[in-house]
């Protein structure tokens, strides 16, 4: 029988990984006000690697990478940091908070799909219905009176489905090919390596103005670094170790949630009977995709 105490200990780092990752939506659409995508994802990025490395330096946990596993871990970081993550904050430049929340959270069904062709594994029916109900919500989100689509949206639509699909390869893959480190130490690599293409481009690209960053601004920042980059991370691997990785994986249910509501509570976003039924059928849909197991092909 598990340990009472290690089980609310679990649980409670699990509500702080979910509360950190919804929250990061309205951060993140905040701070795209004031500075440009690549810009500020790619530094938070960096900051949060160092911060990682240095946490698991005095935990005295091993951060040397074995010379044949580098190709892994380069490509690991390209799909799950430099493409999701690349890609969903550029999206959130033309969709809300809540909506790229509810998007980005159809990449359960993804991965089950992805895992087909690349790890033999089937998606079963209730797999395949859980991402026809994510897409199903995704609709919702574009349409507007039930008929008509808010063109001006699907650049985001788009950029945030890819990076969702391509954080799904990256899940399959790394699946395929693990990298044997420690989780904090992969966490740190994968985040620095894969922010510092958004770091490198960020000056060519775009014309970030530091000095017209207000306070608020830096905060944002700093926070998407330290939370959802780094306690979160923390924080969702000691769930992991004391909960059942069911309760752990339904848990992350809470994070679109989370950023649909906070986006509605911060940033005056719209939620009526549209964003509600969207977000239904996509948690729905997470409900179903890590509730079913695969078929072997």
């Amino acid at each position: 029988m598990q340990d009472p105490g290690a089980r609310r200990f679990g649980l409670l780092c699990l509500g702080v990984t979910a509360l950190g990752w919804g929250l990061n939506w309205p951060v993140l659409k905040f701070l795209l006000s004031e500075m440009p995508p690549l810009t500020a994802r790619g530094l938070a990025g960096l900051l949060a690697a160092l911060a990682l490395a240095g946490f698991a330096l005095a935990r005295g946990l091993p951060l040397l990478v074995p010379g044949r596993k580098w190709p892994a871990l380069i490509i690991a970081s390209a799909l799950n940091v430099t493409a999701w993550m690349g890609l969903a904050t550029m999206g959130l430049r033309y969709l809300g908070a809540g909506e790229g929340a509810m998007i980005c959270y159809t990449m359960p069904a993804w991965t089950a799909l992805a895992a087909w062709p690349v790890l033999g594994e089937r998606p079963s029916a209730a797999r395949l219905l859980a991402l026809v109900l994510g897409m199903a919500g995704v609709v919702l989100l574009v349409t507007e009176n039930g008929v008509a689509l808010e063109w001006e949206k699907m650049p985001g639509v788009a950029m945030i489905l890819v990076g969702a699909v391509l954080f799904a390869l990256g899940t399959v893959w790394f699946k395929r090919h693990p990298l044997g480190l420690n989780p904090v130490a992969s966490v740190a690599w994968q985040v620095g390596l894969g922010c510092l293409p958004m770091a490198l481009a960020g000056p060519f690209l775009e014309n970030a103005d530091f000095a017209q960053v207000s306070n608020a601004g830096w905060a944002a920042f700093l926070y998407m670094a330290a939370l959802p980059l780094c306690l979160c991370y923390l924080a969702w691997f000691a769930a992991l170790a004391a909960l059942p990785a069911g309760v752990a994986a339904i848990g992350t249910l809470a994070v679109p949630l989370i950023g649909v509501l906070s986006g509605a509570a911060f940033l005056n976003e719209p939620f009526g009977p549209r964003q509600a039924a969207a977000l239904a059928l996509t948690m729905a849909g997470i409900v179903l995709a890590i509730r079913t197991g695969p078929r072997k092909a």
